[in-house]
């Protein structure tokens, strides 16, 4: 068999994030030499992630390595399945210059040395060539996380009810089918159905049901880890050209939440990260605007002066208070001429004073005073009148 054939792809990258923002089948299209490396991608994901380094080496690093050996961390041993050590890499500088890899479990043997660098992007993603895969005894019999076993995944999780829905719905074949090409699954837990705020869903059309859950998936894996740094608008399966059903993604150190227009929820822990499929619980159901934007929102509740009604009944005894025009009539209706009002005269008890007296009484002692005061000055007039009539009939 030719050498080119037994050339497979080591992949290294600083974190799963950057490798997701990179298409690595574009970057091998058109190289025929890693026909190999492309059966193993098919043989089974566990030497794919084997191959997978959250650390970022270029040609210049793993000569620096010098004579001493580095243990690294591979995609495989993020999954949970790696046993023991068996998912750490020990890259180790042999004689000679050469550079090799090995898996850190037990057995392991240095196969794999470094070849040729394919392309890189400093201190995001590094694309090298080595000579052999890196393997330990059994990895091709180890087991990967079944992708049809989605609902007892969810069950598990503590996400029953959104798991009946699915499976009610039809919309599980939906997830089933993208499980082998890329999906992320937000999937609300037994808690979030149990919300005083949320929605009547079994009121919902068949239609926008499907449309609801398939706003908690996006044709993507996107782990935890790629959300923090994917801050703003991401596609769901529902989503359409015109940007209908989509997500904003925000994140506040460890912490994301997802945005829908509606409410916010945020990612909780990770059911499942098998790439290309990861299941994220949310801890409130995504609520999408297309749907729900137009729903009102619960009324205020009563408060302390919402308690009586504006018509209630006075309370018996009480008369209620007159009106500006009322109190104007009465106190017209009391006025009398300035020839005939008498002075007001004075207080029965000399106990009550101005203070103590009703208010319509206080008036009319005014009004007495102000008509008193006229009267007393006609008076004077007159008895001028009386004196120039006596003087000129002496003269």
């Amino acid at each position: 068999m030719a050498a080119s054939h037994h050339l497979i792809l080591l992949v290294l990258c600083l974190t799963a994030a950057a490798a997701s923002a990179h298409n690595i089948t574009a970057i091998l299209d058109g190289r025929s030499e890693y026909t190999l490396y492309n059966s193993y991608l098919s043989e089974t994901k566990n030497a794919l992630r084997l191959l997978t380094l959250l650390d970022y080496f270029d040609e210049k690093k793993l000569h620096s390595i010098g004579s001493s050996s580095q243990l690294t961390t591979s995609l495989y041993q993020t999954t949970g399945q790696a046993a023991g050590d068996m998912g750490h890499v020990n890259i180790t500088d042999l004689r000679g210059g050469k550079v090799a890899f090995a898996s850190a479990a037990p057995g392991a043997k240095f196969q794999s040395t470094y070849t040729k660098r394919v392309a890189d992007f400093p201190s995001n993603l590094s694309v090298l060539e080595v000579s052999d895969p890196i393997t330990f005894p059994g990895l091709f019999g180890a087991p990967s996380a079944p992708s049809a076993n989605l609902t007892d995944l969810l069950e598990k999780a503590g996400c029953k009810q959104f798991a009946r829905l699915i499976v009610s719905s039809g919309v599980v074949k939906t997830y089933q089918a993208a499980m082998d090409k890329a999906l992320t699954l937000f999937a609300p837990n037994d808690d979030a159905f149990k919300a005083k705020d949320l929605p009547d869903l079994s009121k919902l059309t068949s239609a926008d049901l499907v449309a609801l859950l398939q706003y908690h998936a996006l044709p993507q894996y996107a782990p935890k880890a790629s959300l923090k740094v994917a801050n703003g608008r991401i596609p769901t399966l529902a989503s359409t050209g015109a940007g209908k059903y989509d997500l904003t993604v925000a994140s506040s150190g460890d912490e994301v939440s997802l945005d829908t227009g509606v409410d916010k929820s945020r990612v909780a822990s990770t059911v499942l990260d098998d790439p290309p499929t990861v299941i994220l619980t949310v801890d409130s159901v995504l609520l999408p605007h297309v749907i729900f934007g137009g729903a009102p929102s619960p009324a205020p509740a009563p408060g302390p002066a919402a308690d009586v009604p504006a018509s209630a009944p006075a309370p018996e005894g009480s008369s209620p208070a007159p009106s500006p025009k009322a109190a104007g009539k009465k106190k017209k209706k009391k006025a009398k001429s300035p020839s005939h009002s008498p002075p007001a005269p004075p207080a029965d008890s000399p106990d009550m004073s101005p203070a103590d007296a009703p208010a319509g009484d206080a008036v009319d002692k005014v009004e007495s005073k102000k008509n008193g005061a006229a009267a007393a000055a006609v008076s004077v007039a007159a008895s001028v009148a009386s004196v120039v009539l006596a003087v000129a009939f002496l003269l």
